[in-house]
């Protein structure tokens, strides 16, 4: 989001990263062969995911916009960004690492903005935010607004904090967070590792002066696609209902559904791709959609940790698992079987909170490193108890060809 200096209030809402306005404008530097530049400068595919074709829509579209982000009265960031300049009434305007490695407007190797990229959005470095790690004191709370002012020390992306809190700290380990959409990441360690698969190279986190670096894949459609089958179509009055819908028939009888509803993430990442049920007879039940739902969210899952084996040269062991669909069991037996390997459940569920938690404890003193480590426990641990034939991983694929490019 982007908001003015002197008044604080947004200049226009804030962009969801579901948000596909700009596919046309991406698609331009794609055409003309910026691809390749962005991912090695950034580790990211050039995509309208990320924030930089947004923030040129912005001052694009919004009067006078451009020209007061050229005089340095505008002031862009992601939303911690947003939330740090108010809880400090608007002394730091900060971002950490992790976050601003989404913008795509970030050098992951020199960990600045990057010049290069700035020129080809056309966006004014005034606009951007100070640089911090993701565990250090930044600012405090403006005083008078809490009831003591509170030191802020620990930032982290979404994704990023969940792996912290997962305690995925060796290369290797890796853990994914069941969202409304669903993203794994896989800690590689003190070097960013260049993806062949459509990966995203990311931070991970920068902890005094040692940065660590992760594989991601983002898969679009997670929790959002039960949240459609409760309100689009109505089968079900809550999301967690699903489980029980889908337990009403012993198989998917035929029915594949690709939950590509903004579009196809890791491998493909394919902005118009679209939804898709397909293998519907006379004989399909709403449990069969519904069986269909979870093994589509879980094989898109699959696809992406099978990518990060191939671009990191390591086997996956286990897989760590939080996000409100992890506490689903049968979904998540589901995903072991479709795996062959364990899924991990952990004790705390809000990963992504107890990591940006555990890296502010660390900046001010309050755990050491092991004391976290002996924090996190594990409540469940799913063993696969069945080989699903190879028809399934054919019918996918062959479903997941039919809906690219649907929209474009």
């Amino acid at each position: 989001m982007i908001w003015d200096r002197e008044k604080g209030e947004p200049v226009y809402n804030a962009i969801a990263w579901q948000d596909r306005r700009t596919s046309k404008l991406v698609d331009a530097f794609r055409y003309q062969g910026f691809s390749g530049l962005v991912q090695r400068k950034t580790g990211l595919i050039l995509d309208a995911y990320f924030s930089a074709s947004k923030i040129s829509w912005i001052i694009d579209h919004i009067p006078d916009a451009r020209l007061r982000a050229e005089q340095g009265r505008l002031a862009f960031g992601t939303i911690d960004a947003w939330l740090i300049w108010k809880l400090t009434g608007g002394k730091k305007h900060v971002t950490d690492l992790t976050n601003a490695s989404r913008t795509m407007l970030f050098n992951i190797h020199t960990l600045e903005w990057d010049e290069e990229l700035l020129r080809l959005f056309n966006i004014p470095h005034q606009l951007l935010p100070e640089i911090c790690s993701n565990s250090e004191v930044i600012g405090h709370t403006q005083p008078g607004l809490l009831d003591a002012v509170i030191p802020i020390a620990g930032v982290a992306g979404d994704q990023q904090a969940a792996l912290f809190g997962q305690m995925c700290l060796e290369p290797g380990m890796v853990k994914n967070t069941y969202g409304s959409g669903c993203f794994a990441l896989m800690n590689t360690g003190s070097k960013p590792v260049t993806s062949d698969n459509h990966l995203l190279t990311t931070i991970a986190w920068k902890i005094g002066n040692e940065t660590t670096y992760a594989l991601e894949g983002s898969v679009f459609g997670g929790s959002s696609v039960f949240r459609w089958i409760r309100d689009g179509l109505g089968l079900i009055e809550a999301t967690a209902e699903i489980e029980a819908l889908a337990q009403t028939e012993p198989d998917n009888g035929g029915v594949m559904f690709v939950p590509a509803l903004s579009g196809l993430g890791t491998p493909h990442w394919d902005p118009y791709a679209r939804g898709m049920i397909i293998g519907i007879t006379r004989g399909t039940s709403s449990g069969h959609i519904a069986r269909a739902a979870l093994e589509g969210v879980a094989l898109g899952i699959a696809d992406a940790l099978d990518a990060m084996e191939k671009d990191s040269g390591r086997a996956i062991r286990e897989l760590r698992v939080d996000g409100t669909s992890a506490t689903y069991d049968f979904f998540m037996q589901m995903q072991t079987d479709i795996l062959q390997y364990p899924v991990m459940r952990p004790t705390v569920m809000p990963a992504s909170a107890t990591g940006a938690a555990y890296l502010a404890g660390l900046a001010t003193g309050f755990w050491t490193l092991q004391e976290i480590r002996e924090r996190y426990t594990i409540q469940r641990v799913f063993e696969p108890e069945e080989q699903p034939g190879p028809a399934l991983r054919e019918r996918w694929q062959k479903a997941v060809a039919r809906v690219k490019n649907w929209d474009f």
